[in-house]
């Protein structure tokens, strides 16, 4: 296969390709996604890479409703949510001892009994719930809560809604400086940056190999960090226009608006990864520095891995011919198709 030879300028053009795949970094892996398929490749005890290919029906029916813009995103939101939960418990199972694996195997547990081959679907959907009922405890409402502490010596609401905001992203910030110090974490975010390599690599119109995955930046502005930046951002926005007197009331709102903020900054994001205007760089630029904290410079087997996991659910050398043709010289495109 010929190798692709583009300039400088030419690499800066093809930042706001979209190939429409996207993943997440498991235990010792990496998930790909393309529409409604996923793969999960993972690096076994034994340095094999296993690869498990899945058909994901989403969690609402494909209808009018749920494409609608502000609306898809939290239905696109939740998918994320489960399907990030299974793969890590899929990743999970090559490091479980052989005899938890046994106990396992023949100890069905109470949901198993009750719905039989759907309980991993019901395990998934409650992690998700209370997933989603902690976030909220800890970005959302324990931020309101300690602004309402400094009612004492602030009078002006709007600072006090400021003060909110800017508790809010210390909290967000700081969980994410605390993860980031855990040895399993730190591995996990060394493949959320060979994920986004990978990623890169193919959107900037370079062949998939090891060498230029790992030339490849390892921030990417459809990043599940950068989403959740946006929600931080974006409920900052609301709730300092959106504002009742009565306590209670401002809880309720506070978590009503939470499928708001995840539709609108699912919108965002969205056009982050398919423009690159002067806005959307602006927008994109925080949740990109944060990636600093979420990504590590993975090495050459986690690439393997990486690369190994698009393979198996995209295209890549048929999308690279679709989206960059233009640019490769007609004697080398007939090597290109081999």
């Amino acid at each position: 296969m010929a190798r692709r030879r583009r300039d400088r300028g030419e690499r800066t053009a093809c930042g706001t390709h979209y190939s429409g795949i996207g993943g997440q970094a498991v235990i010792e892996g990496v998930m790909m996604k393309n529409k409604d398929r996923y793969a999960v490749a993972v690096r076994t005890p034994e340095k094999d890479i296993n690869i498990s290919i899945e058909e994901y029906a989403p969690f609402a029916p494909d209808n009018r409703i749920t494409r609608l813009p502000f609306i898809r995103g939290v239905f696109s939101f939740i998918d994320s949510l489960i399907i990030g939960i299974r793969t890590l418990n899929y990743s999970a199972s090559f490091y479980e001892e052989e005899d938890v694996r046994l106990k396992r195997r023949q100890k069905k547990r109470p949901l198993d009994r009750l719905f039989g081959e759907n309980a991993e679907k019901v395990v998934s959907s409650l992690t998700v719930f209370f997933s989603i009922i902690f976030a909220a405890g800890l970005f959302m409402l324990l931020p309101y809560y300690l602004s309402t502490l400094l009612k004492k010596w602030i009078v002006s609401e709007l600072v006090i809604s400021l003060c909110e905001g800017l508790f809010r992203i210390i909290i967000f910030i700081g969980y994410l400086l605390a993860i980031s110090l855990m040895e399993d974490i730190r591995r996990t975010f060394m493949y959320h940056g060979a994920e986004h390599k990978c990623i890169n690599c193919i959107e900037t119109g370079n062949e998939l190999t090891v060498e230029n995955v790992m030339a490849a930046s390892r921030q990417h502005k459809r990043c599940g960090t950068s989403f959740m930046f946006l929600v931080v951002f974006v409920s900052i926005i609301l709730f300092m226009f959106i504002r009742v007197e009565e306590p209670v009331l401002r809880v309720v709102i506070r978590i009503l608006l939470i499928p708001v903020i995840a539709g609108i900054s699912y919108e965002i994001i969205r056009l982050a990864g398919r423009s690159n205007n002067i806005f959307v760089r602006i927008i994109s630029a925080p949740g990109l520095m944060l990636q600093k904290l979420t990504t590590r410079e993975p090495d050459a087997e986690m690439a393997e891995v990486a690369i190994a996991s698009v393979e198996a659910v995209f295209d890549w050398r048929a999308y690279l011919l679709s989206e960059f043709s233009k640019v490769v010289p007609y004697e080398e495109e007939k090597d290109y198709y081999a």
